[in-house]
C-alpha cells in the first residue's frame, strides 16, 4: 500500500507543491494548513509520517507536535521551520519529535527523511509486536520461528515424529540441529526413554567405537570395568549422533552393521548385544559429496538417510532473528537479574541485515554479550559487536566498465560457481542445485 503521508503547513502553495512532488515519487499526501484540522485529520485517518511546520496561525508547533504524539505515537513527525535555533530543536525534539529540518525545503533531502522515518515507524511495529510474535512463533516443542521454511520443517517434524524412522539432519553448524531431534524424540512414542547425545568428531577413534558399543573389563588399559555403549543404555529411547559425517571410515563399517543386525559387539566381547533405539544423525557437511571424495561409505549414508530434514540458514528466514534476538534478551535478562526489555529500531534494522553465519547460535552469544552490556532498558548498537554494526553486503560483481577489466564469459562462470559455493557453505550438493547442474558436471568444473 501506498505510505500517506500529512502536511500541516500555512504556507498553501508550499502545501501544494510538496503534494505533488510526493505524489510524483509515488506517496500519498493530504495537506492542510490548520493546526486544528491537522489533529482532526491524524484522529480519524492512518497517516504514516506528518511534516509539521512549527509556525502556524491556529496552534502552536510545537504544541501540534505534542498531541499527535500522544494521540498517534507510531506516526512519526518531521518537524520543519524557516526560523530553526537550538532552543526549538530541543523543543521539539522534547515533543517527541522524530526528525527536525529547515526551510527553504530541498525535495530530494526531504524524501530521505520521510523514507528514513517510514523506516523507523515499520521497525517500531516489529519491536512492539515481537512479544506477541514470539508466543506466535513457537511452531513444535521448543523451535520457534514463523517463517515459510519453519512452517515446512514443523509440518515435516509432526509426521516423522510419528514413525522410528532413521532421520538424517542436514544443515549449516549453529541451526539447531540437536534442537531438531530432541523435538523429534519429544513427540514421538519414544518420548518417556532417554535420550543420548554424542558428538562424533569430539572423541578419538578409540574412544568413540567404546562409547557407541561398550566395552568389557580389561578392553584396554583403561578398561576397569565392564562398560554398556550408549546404543544399549538408548534402550526404548534415541541416540543422536552429531556431525557423523566426521566419523571414521575404519569406524563406519561398524556402525552400518549395528545399524542393519541392531545388536552391538562391545570391545573386548565375544558376543552380541541387541539395542532397540532410534537412530538421529546430523552433519553439517555435504555427505553426497564426501561419498564422491571417498570420506564418506555410501552404504551407511544409505542406511541413515531414510529421510532427510534440511534446515534453513538463519539468513533464509525472514524476521525469525527479530523473534529468537527477543527471546535471548528475555532468556539473558532473566539470568542476569538486568532490565533489559528489547532493542532500539537501529538494531533491528542490523539484527535483520547481518548474514549471521554462525546461525541461531552466533545470534545467541550476540544477544548474550549484548544484554551483558546494556546500560539501558533497550540494547542500543553500540552494544553489539564491530562484525555487526559495520556489516555490509557484498554483492557478485563481474568487472567494470572498460574493455581493460570486463571477465571472459570462463572467468564469470569460475567466480560465480565461487560465489554460490561460499554462499551455500560449501554444500556442493546446493551449489549444484543453485547453479541447475548435476553433481558430477560441478565437481568436473571445480577440478578444472
Amino acid at each position: 500500500m501506498t505510505d500517506k503521508i500529512l502536511i500541516v503547513d500555512d504556507d498553501q502553495s508550499l502545501c501544494e507543491t510538496i503534494q505533488m512532488d510526493l505524489k510524483r515519487h509515488g506517496y500519498g499526501a493530504v495537506w492542510t494548513t490548520s493546526g486544528e484540522d491537522a489533529v482532526a485529520l491524524i484522529e480519524k485517518d492512518d497517516f504514516d509520517c506528518a511534516l509539521v511546520d512549527m509556525v502556524l496561525e491556529d496552534l502552536n508547533g510545537i504544541e501540534l507536535c505534542k498531541r499527535i504524539v500522544e494521540n498517534r505515537p507510531d506516526v512519526p513527525v518531521i518537524a520543519i521551520t524557516a526560523f530553526g535555533s537550538l532552543e526549538m530543536a530541543i523543543a521539539a525534539i522534547r515533543a517527541g519529535v522524530y526528525d527536525f529540518m529547515n526551510k527553504p525545503i530541498e525535495f530530494d533531502l526531504l524524501r530521505i527523511h520521510i523514507d528514513r522515518a517510514l523506516k523507523h515507524r515499520s521497525l517500531k511495529e516489529q519491536i512492539k509486536t515481537l512479544n506477541k510474535a514470539l508466543e506466535r512463533s513457537r511452531g513444535f516443542d521448543t523451535l520457534l520461528g514463523s517463517s515459510p521454511p519453519m512452517q515446512r520443517l514443523y509440518g515435516q517434524l509432526a509426521r516423522i515424529s510419528e514413525t522410528d524412522m532413521t532421520v538424517l539432519i542436514t544443515g549449516e553448524s549453529g541451526t539447531g540441529k540437536e534442537l531438531v531431534a530432541r523435538a523429534i524424540h519429544n513427540h514421538s512414542r519414544r518420548a518417556s526413554g532417554p535420550f543420548i547425545a554424542i558428538s562424533c568428531p569430539a572423541l578419538p577413534d578409540t574412544l568413540l567405537e567404546s562409547e557407541l558399543f561398550g566395552h568389557v573389563k580389561g578392553a584396554f588399559t583403561d578398561a576397569r570395568a565392564t562398560r554398556r555403549g550408549i546404543l544399549v543404555q538408548a534402550h526404548g529411547g534415541t541416540v543422536f549422533l552429531d556431525e557423523i559425517g566426521d566419523m571414521s571410515l575404519s569406524l563406519q563399517p561398524k556402525l552400518l552393521r549395528a545399524l542393519e543386525t541392531r545388536a552391538v559387539r562391545p570391545l573386548g566381547g565375544g558376543e552380541e548385544v541387541s539395542f532397540d533405539a532410534r537412530i538421529i544423525a546430523a552433519t553439517n557437511c555435504d555427505l553426497d559429496s564426501a561419498v564422491e571424495e571417498g570420506s564418506f561409505r555410501e552404504d551407511l549414508l544409505f542406511r541413515i538417510n531414510v529421510v532427510e530434514i534440511e534446515l534453513a540458514p538463519l539468513r533464509d528466514r525472514e524476521k525469525d532473528p527479530l523473534v529468537l534476538a527477543q527471546f535471548f534478551v528475555n532468556l539473558f535478562a532473566d539470568q542476569m537479574g538486568k532490565d533489559v526489555r528489547g532493542f532500539t529500531e537501529v538494531v533491528a534494522a542490523k539484527l535483520l541485515d547481518y548474514s549471521w553465519p554462525g546461525n541461531v547460535r552466533e545470534l545467541r552469544n550476540v544477544m548474550e554479550r549484548a544484554v551483558a552490556l546494556a546500560q539501558h532498558d533497550k540494547i542500543i548498537v553500540e552494544d553489539l559487536p564491530e562484525s555487526i554494526r559495520n556489516y555490509r553486503k557484498k554483492n557478485f560483481e563481474i568487472g567494470g566498465d572498460s574493455p581493460n577489466v570486463l571477465l571472459s564469459l570462463a572467468e564469470v562462470e569460475q567466480q560465480y560457481i565461487q560465489y554460490v559455493l561460499e554462499k551455500t557453505g560449501g554444500n556442493k550438493t546446493l551449489a549444484a542445485r543453485v547453479l541447475g547442474l548435476d553433481r558430477k558436471t560441478l565437481y568436473r568444473k571445480l577440478r578444472r
